[in-house]
């Protein structure tokens, strides 16, 4: 490989390993709101989790939920993709 495509390679290693701490960064925030709406939903009377409050907070945190679980996806992706770069510059 010559020199100009593994600067190429080079700088797409930098952009996807900050991608990779951007989704991180999302990932943590978005745990921190799951959390915090699920301790919610846990603190409520029984009678409004049975209630309309209830399933919209149990609905929040099955979606939030979901979101995570894509942004691990999405982070596990980032860093097959930078592993896959660094065994093409070998």
């Amino acid at each position: 490989m010559n020199t100009q495509r593994r600067k190429t390679l080079a700088k797409l290693r930098g952009v996807l390993d900050d991608l990779r701490s951007q989704l991180e960064t999302a990932k943590d925030e978005l745990e921190t709101v799951k959390d915090d709406e699920q301790e919610a939903y846990d603190n409520m009377p029984e009678g409004l989790q049975q209630g309309e409050k209830g399933e919209l907070a149990q609905n929040a945190v099955d979606n939030l939920d979901s979101a995570l679980s894509t942004l691990e996806d999405a982070v596990s992706q980032v860093e097959d993709a930078v592993s896959s770069i660094e065994a093409a510059e070998e």
